[in-house]
């Protein structure tokens, strides 16, 4: 089997469109411990260019993908003159296969959020 990766993608629900320009930030999480492994910013597509964390990179254990959506919330005037009600939105979730691949998409609105293991 080949080595696992992980990619993800964002998807703007209030507007039905991907979500270009969002900062994602992907840490490895050890108890109260949050190590930066990568960083990556959606394209055009709403995807990464390349896996947030390549072949050969998984291991199994804990991780965190922190999604700094205000800025996109903003520029799209999603949120009107409000105080934004979501900012930064963090997802932990377990890899226990370091061979899968792993996708973790965000389908984003202005007052909520899902997520979902995809393939």
């Amino acid at each position: 089997m080949a080595a696992g990766y992980l990619t993800t993608h964002v998807l703007d629900t209030a507007r039905g469109v991907p979500a270009p320009g969002i900062r994602i930030a992907l840490y490895r999480v050890s108890g109260n411990s949050h190590k930066k492994i990568a960083e990556a910013e959606t394209n055009a597509d709403g995807r990464t260019d390349s896996p947030i964390l390549p072949q050969g990179k998984m291991k199994q254990g804990q991780y965190e993908l922190i999604f700094f959506c205000g800025d996109y919330i903003d520029q799209h005037g999603l949120n009107g003159d409000a105080v934004k009600f979501l900012d930064q939105i963090p997802i932990r979730f377990g890899i226990t296969d370091a061979e899968a691949h792993y996708h973790v998409p965000l389908l984003l609105s202005p007052y909520g959020y899902s997520t979902y293991r995809g393939s």
